[in-house]
């Protein structure tokens, strides 16, 4: 029996990505990587674990359906069934969201629906609470509103600066999102 196949999007340094590729017991094959900036670092990492990639600027389009339709094609050409956003700075638009519809999850430095958008370990940082976390969802329409799948709480300690607190969340996020990957993809 084949694996699933999935794609993996991001748009920055691609650690999420490395955490999911180096998980030794996912039940999919990462077949695309899917970016939107041209220069991020994600892209050779991808290249290092030898999977393809879809790299694209959003500013060489006319509209988002225009590159979405772009980019399921790639990912139907690559019989991709899933895709994992792992810092992914765009909103899925309708294209991708009907193709797709139910197979698109995302993991967010945040217990939603608290702190969504970006900078979300600035924002729970400076809004001064005891804790924040780690949110797995599905992708709908609004950002970061799917349903959610599994959170992780994460304490903000008296002495954290955002760096450090960025660095322990994404301690969980390295942990988290391969373990749900698993438990969705068993359960499929």
């Amino acid at each position: 029996m084949s694996k699933v196949r999935a794609a993996v999007f991001a748009s920055g340094t691609g650690s999420n990505f490395e955490a999911i590729m180096s998980d030794g017991d996912l039940p999919c094959e990462i077949s695309l990587l899917v970016c939107d900036k041209p220069k991020a670092a994600v892209i050779e990492k991808a290249k290092a674990f030898g999977v393809e990639t879809f790299v694209f600027d959003a500013k060489q389009y006319k509209q988002k359906a225009d590159y979405e339709a772009e980019i399921v094609e790639a990912l139907q050409k690559n019989n991709v069934e899933w895709i994992f956003l792992a810092g992914y700075m765009r909103l899925a638009g309708a294209t991708i969201l009907e193709a797709y519809e139910g197979k698109m999850i995302n993991i967010h430095p945040s217990l939603l629906p608290a702190f969504p958008g970006i900078d979300a370990i600035g924002q729970a940082f400076n809004a001064g609470g005891a804790e924040t976390g780690v949110t797995v969802h599905y992708i709908d329409e609004g950002m970061d509103t799917g349903p959610i799948i599994e959170q992780e709480t994460v304490p903000i300690l008296s002495n954290d600066t955002k760096e450090t607190l960025q660095k322990r969340i994404q301690i969980v996020e390295h942990r988290l999102y391969p373990k749900v990957i698993r438990q969705i993809l068993r359960d499929v």
